[in-house]
């Protein structure tokens, strides 16, 4: 299906259909929020475990208005639009099937301006995970998305401006809580409300133990040539990832392994980012991948 225009993607979502939507974080998977059977077909492409909850993208706040406490309100006016989800008790119109049948639900306002233009156009909330088969690697260009769903109505807004996931902050107990470093630095969010634990057992999305994993085995790494080394003794082909600056490093980050897993290596070595700000979600998102399998359990590409 070609990329459609901004008035062709609203319509599809008023319909009840998908859309491939651009946000400064990643390319999402998009359908009315409010309607569970756009939902549910959201689940249906991505081969995703419904119990598994949605972020709903709004153009404004007003359910952080209506609904939170302070700390929402202040976080809402610091980084809204931006790459920041939070996640807080669901209110009785925002469908289970939205939620995972969760008691609470995930809010984030985004930034990218045909993301926004699509709410306004479109007069509703939409629904959006990454816009990739479950747990593979995000999209960050209209390109990747159509690799993974050819026939989906895509609005293309060109490459994604900070290439990973949004920062998720769970605001439904007295303590705030992270529940995913990404696209908004921690430090930021504490220096608005305060320190964050670092556990929650709020369901979020995302935050899977594996998750986020090219085809070939990754294996993230501080040693990435001592790391490569042992792997080819083994006989395994290697592609390597070496760091960049952080903020580098998340933008590249999805669209560098798609090309070295174009490859068709048995492994790639990821070189850890350096700690703080953007580094601290490469590493979650390398974690993620690099706990989907292990090149130490199995042999070359394609083999037990």
């Amino acid at each position: 299906m070609p990329l459609v225009d901004l008035p062709e993607a609203a319509r599809r979502l008023q319909a009840g259909g998908l859309v491939g939507v651009p946000t400064e974080t990643v390319y999402g998977l998009a359908a009315n929020a409010l309607d569970p059977v756009a939902v549910a077909a959201i689940f249906r492409a991505k081969g995703r475990p419904t119990d598994h909850p949605l972020i709903v993208h709004v153009l404004d706040d007003p359910d952080v208005h209506a609904i939170a406490d302070d700390r929402a309100r202040a976080l809402a006016a610091a980084f809204w639009p931006g790459p920041l989800t939070l996640v807080l008790p669901k209110r009785p119109h925002v469908p289970d099937a939205v939620t995972g049948g969760h008691p609470t639900v995930a809010l984030r306002s985004p930034a990218h301006p045909l993301a926004r233009a699509l709410l306004e156009r479109s007069g509703l909330p939409f629904a959006a995970p990454s816009a990739n088969r479950f747990g593979e690697l995000s999209p960050t260009t209209a390109a990747h998305v159509l690799a993974a769903f050819p026939d989906l109505a895509v609005l293309d807004g060109g490459r994604c401006a900070v290439g990973v996931e949004s920062t998720i902050v769970d605001l439904t107990g007295p303590v705030a809580a992270l529940l995913r470093p990404g696209g908004l630095p921690v430090a930021a969010i504490e220096a608005v409300i305060g320190p964050l634990a670092r556990s929650s057992r709020t369901a979020a999305p995302g935050t899977l133990t594996a998750h986020y994993a090219p085809r070939a085995v990754l294996v993230a790494t501080a040693a990435p040539d001592e790391e490569a080394a042992r792997h080819r003794a083994l006989g395994r082909r290697v592609e390597v990832l070496r760091a960049l600056a952080p903020e580098a490093y998340a933008h590249a980050l999805y669209d560098a392994l798609r090309a070295l897993d174009a490859r068709g290596p048995d492994v790639i070595v990821a070189e850890w980012a350096q700690p703080g700000g953007l580094g601290d979600a490469v590493n979650d998102r390398l974690r993620r991948a690099a706990a989907t399998r292990n090149a130490d359990e199995r042999g070359p590409r394609g083999t037990t």
